[in-house]
C-alpha cells in the first residue's frame, strides 16, 4: 500500500474534489481517504487487494455505512480482478473476498447489502472471460455509487422540506460526503437547506472517541462555507436548555423494520434532550440502510471497538495502568423518538413499524 497526497482523478463520482473512496479508471486499484488523520492532514490510501480494503474499513480509514458500502463493492472488484481465469478460482476468490468484508464491521447493513449484490453477480457472469467479469463487476459497484450520491441529493431536498430558514442544527458524527459517496446524508439535508437559500447554522457534537464531529462534519462544512460552531458531546443538553438548537438531524448504519435507528453512539442521548426539549430529531439514510429482516433495535448486532480507542488519544493512554474502557460503537433509537426519516424513497412519519413496511412496499412496486 502506498499513500498520494491528493485524489488522482478529476472526474470523482463524489461529484467533489474530495472523496470517501474511488475505484480507478482500469479497475486495479481503490483510492480511499484516510480519514483519521484530518483535518490536518489530507492523503489518499492506494489498496490493491480485497483484504487491504477489508482492513480499511475495520480500522476506520474509511467509515460511515453508505460508504462503507461502496468501499465492499469495489474490494469485490479488486478481488475480481487477482482472481485468475478459471470459474471456480473466481468464484472462491470473491467468496472469499466477501467473507472477509462482511466481517470487517458488523453494524453498518450497507456494507452486507452491497457484497450480496456483488456475490450475486459474480454467480451469474462466473463463465464470462476474466476481463468482462471485472468490466461486469466494476459497472455494478459504480452504480451503487453513483446511486447513492443521487439518493443523498434527494433525501437532501426532502429533508430541508423540514427545515425552517435561519434554523440552527444539532449533528452528531459526521454524516456527510465523508460518510457516503457524495453529498451526505444528515448533511445532504443541511447543504439542500443552503441551496435553496435558507439561512442554517451547524451545532457539531465533537463525537468522542474518534471525535468525527470536530474532525469531519466541521471540515466538510467549514470547506463547503456553512457556518458552523463545535461542542463538546456533553454540551448539548446545556444548547437544548437554552433554546439554541431548532433541530436535529443524524445519519444511520441501520434501521430496523420497527423504525429503530442505529447510529454512532451518543445519538440515543441527543433523542432524549430532543423529546424533553420539544425539539424534532431527523434521521436521513439510504433505503440501503433500512434492514427490513431485523425486526427491531434489539436484534441490531452493536459492534464493541478496542478499549484502547476510548483511553489513547494522540498516543497517550490516559486511563490508569489495568484499567479497561467501555467502547459500543453504536446505541439505538427507539422510533418512538424519532419525527421522521428522510430517505431517497420519501419521508416516513410517523415512524411506525406499519409506515416502514409500506414504504419497502412501495420501492418495491
Amino acid at each position: 500500500m502506498r499513500w498520494l497526497d491528493a485524489l488522482p482523478i478529476d472526474d470523482a463520482l463524489s461529484g467533489a474534489d474530495y472523496s470517501a473512496v474511488e475505484l480507478s479508471h482500469d479497475n486495479d486499484r481503490v483510492w480511499m481517504l484516510e480519514q483519521r488523520g484530518l483535518p490536518s492532514e489530507e492523503r489518499y490510501a492506494e489498496l490493491l487487494t480485497a483484504q487491504q480494503v477489508a482492513d480499511g474499513i475495520r480500522d476506520m480509514v474509511v467509515r460511515g455505512a453508505p460508504a462503507i458500502g461502496i468501499s465492499a463493492a469495489y474490494g469485490m472488484v479488486l478481488a475480481a480482478h487477482g482472481a485468475a481465469g478459471d470459474t471456480r478460482e473466481f468464484l472462491d476468490s470473491t467468496q472469499r473476498a466477501a467473507d472477509a468484508l462482511v466481517r470487517a464491521r458488523p453494524t453498518a447493513v450497507n456494507l452486507a447489502w452491497a457484497v450480496d449484490l456483488m456475490l450475486a453477480r459474480c454467480r451469474s457472469i462466473a463463465e464470462l472471460p476474466a476481463p468482462e467479469r471485472v468490466e461486469r463487476l466494476a459497472g455494478l459497484a459504480r452504480r451503487i455509487h453513483r446511486e447513492d450520491v443521487e439518493a443523498c441529493r434527494r433525501m437532501g431536498r426532502i429533508g430541508a422540506e423540514r427545515v425552517p430558514d435561519g434554523a440552527v442544527i444539532l449533528t452528531h458524527c459526521n454524516a456527510g460526503a465523508l460518510a457516503t459517496g457524495g453529498y451526505g446524508t444528515a448533511l445532504g439535508v443541511v447543504r439542500a437547506a443552503r441551496d435553496a437559500g435558507k439561512r442554517v447554522r451547524v451545532l457539531a457534537d465533537e463525537t468522542r472517541p474518534y471525535l468525527q464531529g470536530v474532525r469531519l462534519t466541521a471540515w466538510e462544512l467549514h470547506r463547503d462555507g456553512i457556518e458552523v460552531e463545535v461542542i463538546a458531546d456533553n454540551m448539548a443538553a446545556q444548547c437544548f436548555q437554552r433554546g439554541m438548537i431548532d433541530l436535529v438531524v443524524v445519519g444511520s448504519d441501520r434501521i430496523a423494520r420497527s423504525g429503530d435507528v442505529a447510529n454512532k453512539i451518543g445519538t440515543y442521548g441527543v433523542a432524549c434532550l430532543a423529546r424533553m426539549h420539544d425539539r424534532p430529531f431527523y434521521v436521513a439514510a439510504p433505503w440501503s440502510t433500512v434492514d427490513m429482516a431485523c425486526p427491531s433495535g434489539q436484534a441490531i448486532p452493536i459492534e464493541e471497538r478496542q478499549s484502547k480507542e476510548l483511553t489513547v488519544i494522540a498516543g497517550q493512554d490516559f486511563a490508569p495502568q489495568g484499567v479497561k474502557a467501555r467502547y459500543p460503537a453504536f446505541d439505538v433509537t427507539p422510533a418512538s423518538l424519532v419525527t421522521a426519516i428522510f430517505t431517497e424513497r420519501g419521508e416516513v412519519s410517523p415512524v411506525t413499524e406499519g409506515a416502514m413496511v409500506a414504504m419497502d412496499a412501495a420501492g418495491s412496486s
